[in-house]
Parts: C-alpha cells; structure tokens; sequence
C-alpha cells in the first residue's frame, strides 16, 4: 500500500532562501530516507519551497485567474512530502512516528486513493 506522508510546518520558522531545517535535521532525514530506501518503502519524497513561493492557478472559468501566494493563509503549511509503501496503515504509522521524530515536524499520513485501508 502507498501513503503520503505530508510534512506540516510553522510560518514563524520559514525563511524561503533556506528553508526550515537546521543541518542536524537534515543528517537526521538522510538517515531516515536511507531506511527507507534500504527497508523498501521508498517511493519518493522532496521539501516545497515557503508558502510566499506559492500560486494558486483557477481556470474553473474559461479563463486562468493566477493569485501569488498561498491557497489558504495560515500559521502551518506542507513543507514537504514523502510518498511510502508500507504493508498496511500500522505500519505507515510507524515510518511517519520515525519521520517525524527525524524532520522535527508535524506528520500527516493519507493512503493514496485506490490502496486498500
């Protein structure tokens, strides 16, 4: 089964040059992308640039309306994904608990649509 695993962090921390992570949380997601990729649940996983790099595109009505910035303005954003296959959600639970633990983050976990629950 996949999940996404959405990483949720807090606007008071971003900087949109840097990002968030200090270099101790970064090793720490390296060691946990590494088991991930060893352990076979790897799938894909990338940061997202700060909600100020965001725009919302809305061509609902004939005709494309581009707005800087983000959908929803709020104190938490995703700041990243990672996508993960894992036997059933228990185990994704486990990984995204890892995870978080790793990023020092909020972890948010969905089964991709069409995997069984």
């Amino acid at each position: 089964m996949q999940f996404l695993f959405s990483v949720i962090d807090d606007v008071t921390r971003v900087d949109s040059r840097t990002g968030t992570a200090t270099q101790a949380e970064m090793d720490a997601i390296d060691v946990f992308n590494d088991r991930l990729v060893a352990d076979g649940h790897w799938v894909f996983a990338a940061g997202l640039g700060a909600p100020d790099t965001a725009t919302v595109i809305d061509n609902r009505g004939g005709k494309a309306l581009f707005t800087d910035g983000p959908f929803v303005e709020s104190k938490e954003y995703l700041a990243g994904i990672w996508i993960i296959d894992a036997a059933d959600f228990a185990a994704a639970r486990e990984l995204a608990a890892e995870g978080s633990k790793a990023c020092n983050r909020k972890v948010e976990i969905r089964p991709l649509l069409g995997e069984e629950t």
